[in-house]
């Protein structure tokens, strides 16, 4: 779920930042610029995990920001295809489920990719699955559920969409987003498997 990768950029480091040691001063550029914030092809970056090379600050001319090339590892939230993931139902629509961790919510589970035989209830606005003996189980908002990574989606973002062809302002997609599956025994909520 968690891997790490190492990346090589040019961190600037302004005045204010100069009383503190360079270490420290390069890991709060680096959290500043990284933390929260996805790579396209390479995932979440959750934080700084370690500094690998630095070279000799150069100062800007008429800037005063010192310019330090380094080469680091971040700490990058990207699961695996089939790995089984515990989170959250977030909000369920025709479209399928939405689930989400503690820390990132772009996961959906489509209907294609659910048991066979579920089905929307559009009045209570909730997924629901019926076994072969005529039990039904729900998929309720706020459960826990273990789903399986299937697909990765990702979009390069602009900084603003040019609008669609009658006006309206067109949709933007997350960086990146999981496509997951409950088709297997053992997925779906936690409470149906104990």
């Amino acid at each position: 779920m968690f891997i790490l990768t190492t990346v090589s950029d040019l961190i600037q480091i302004s005045p204010e930042d100069f009383s503190k040691f360079s270490a420290v001063a390069l890991e709060d550029n680096i959290n500043a610029k990284y933390a929260n914030k996805v790579i396209q092809k390479v995932g979440l970056c959750i934080g700084f995990y370690d500094l690998l090379e630095s070279s000799d600050g150069l100062i800007g001319h008429g800037t005063g920001l010192v310019n330090v090339n380094v080469k680091f590892r971040l700490i990058v939230f990207r699961p695996f295809k089939g790995e089984i993931v515990l989170g959250k139902i977030t909000s369920a629509t025709e479209n399928g489920i939405k689930i989400g961790v503690e820390f990132f919510n772009d996961i959906l589970v489509p209907p294609d990719l659910l048991l066979d035989g579920a089905r929307f209830d559009r009045a209570d606005q909730v997924w629901i699955w019926q076994n072969e003996e005529g039990s039904i189980f729900y998929f309720d908002v706020g459960e826990i559920v273990r789903f399986r990574v299937e697909m990765e989606e990702w979009h390069d973002q602009i900084p603003n969409a040019p609008p669609l062809a009658d006006g309206t302002p067109a949709e933007r997609k997350a960086p990146y987003s999981i496509i997951g599956s409950m088709q297997m025994a053992g997925l779906g909520p936690t409470s149906w498997w104990s």
